[in-house]
């Protein structure tokens, strides 16, 4: 009976072992790739440290406002108009889940109460997110359910 229970412990030990040592190989990044060496990764932090700072009350990065955005990003106001002429030109529907476009032409988001585009917007950030290659609003794909 003891033998039975030795065995699972020393064939997860084994694979245990394995597991560390296919791991311990994989850390230069990309295949082929050298990795960084402690002076570059220093210069980025400097050149990080130069061109952001730290927003306490949004807990985020921050671009300094002496240091100007890399050519072709748009701005946080470009980015925040394009999502509102979205919004104003589709509405989500709750039973398809899915953003629909308005037949009529754009709504006016100032006639709506601040509850309504607050649930809208929130229900756009969960389903959409910025990509800076593309420069626009991504639909994210659904996860699906587990069966």
């Amino acid at each position: 009976m003891k033998r039975l229970q030795v065995l699972p412990v020393i064939l997860g030990l084994s694979f245990a072992l394995t597991a560390g040592m296919a791991n311990a190989q994989a850390t230069g990044g990309a295949a082929g790739a050298a990795p960084m060496t402690r002076e570059q990764v220093k210069m980025d932090r400097d050149e990080f440290m130069r061109m952001h700072r730290w927003d306490a009350t949004s807990d985020n990065w921050i671009l300094s406002p002496d240091v100007e955005a890399p050519a072709g990003m748009k701005s946080r106001a470009e980015v925040k108009a394009q999502r509102d002429e979205f919004m104003r030109n589709n509405r989500w529907n709750q039973a398809t889940e899915h953003w629909e476009p308005m037949n009529k032409g754009p709504r006016d988001l100032s006639k709506m109460s601040r509850a309504q585009v607050r649930a809208e917007t929130l229900q756009f950030n969960r389903t959409h997110q910025w990509d800076n290659n593309k420069s626009d609003w991504v639909e994210m794909t659904p996860r699906k359910a587990k069966k």
